[in-house]
């Protein structure tokens, strides 16, 4: 008995010989006009090993599943449970446009697609295994559609989490500008008050320095050298930095 294909199913022993104790990737195998369809439910977010689906096909043209029920209707519900699942994404998507969700909806985005893709792989191989089925022919059609709409959502989460960090960065690159420009305003302004500053300071000082008696024309002219020495300062701090030259050294002889 094999631990995967049912013992109900009247498989061809080849079958039971080519696959293994687990699922592995999805795929088909084909024999005595026996087709057999290896496929991955819809992958859990975190789980690691991938709970395997079978649908067989007799030569008689009778589908059987491991799910209880028609397996020809299990196949056309699996493929309808990827669509749900997209839908479930686009709408998250478009609900909350914030980096979490973005990133979120990549997360989840990601494992679908590549189960969609190789669902659609296997579907079109099975096409060309028994051309004769149009079933198999609607299926392919159905997961081809799912796994566009699952790369346009990838795509665009992926663009939207993009544009969403260049927005942040040229944000933050505007305010960087902004911190810039304020910070050379105040070092012209504390350049035009320090010349003043310094000289109130030194001749504020309590010693006799022979300009006590000389009037309030003094004041004025301390006041005047400390205004021409302040704008001096703030030209010589505005003047912007000459880059320099690196010269380049001299070519070796040959």
């Amino acid at each position: 008995m094999h631990p995967i294909i049912p013992s109900r199913w009247s498989v061809p022993a080849i079958f039971q010989q080519r696959l293994g104790e687990k699922v592995g990737r999805q795929r088909l195998m084909v024999a005595d006009e026996h087709l057999l369809l290896i496929l991955h439910k819809l992958p859990v977010p975190g789980a690691e090993e991938r709970e395997p689906l079978l649908f067989w096909r007799n030569p008689q043209g009778d589908w059987q599943s491991t799910e209880s029920g028609s397996g020809l209707a299990n196949l056309k519900e699996h493929i309808t449970v990827f669509d749900g699942a997209a839908e479930k994404l686009e709408t998250r998507l478009n609900a909350q446009p914030t980096a979490d969700a973005y990133f979120a909806v990549l997360q989840e985005a990601t494992p679908l697609l590549r189960a969609a893709r190789n669902l659609t792989g296997v579907l079109q191989q099975a096409r060309e295994a028994v051309s004769g089925d149009r079933h198999i022919l609607l299926a392919r059609d159905e997961a081809v559609e799912i796994e566009r709409h699952l790369e346009l959502l990838h795509s665009e989460a992926l663009h939207g989490l993009q544009f969403l960090v260049a927005s942040r960065t040229e944000e933050q690159a505007r305010l960087g500008e902004q911190l810039v420009v304020s910070s050379h305003r105040l070092n012209l302004l504390m350049s035009l008050c320090l010349p003043a500053t310094a000289l109130a300071s030194v001749l504020g000082m309590n010693i006799r320095h022979g300009l006590e008696g000389q009037g309030t024309w003094i004041f004025w002219a301390v006041l005047a050298a400390a205004v021409v020495l302040g704008l001096i300062v703030v030209a010589l701090v505005a003047a912007p930095a000459k880059p320099r030259r690196r010269q380049l050294p001299a070519p070796r002889p040959i």
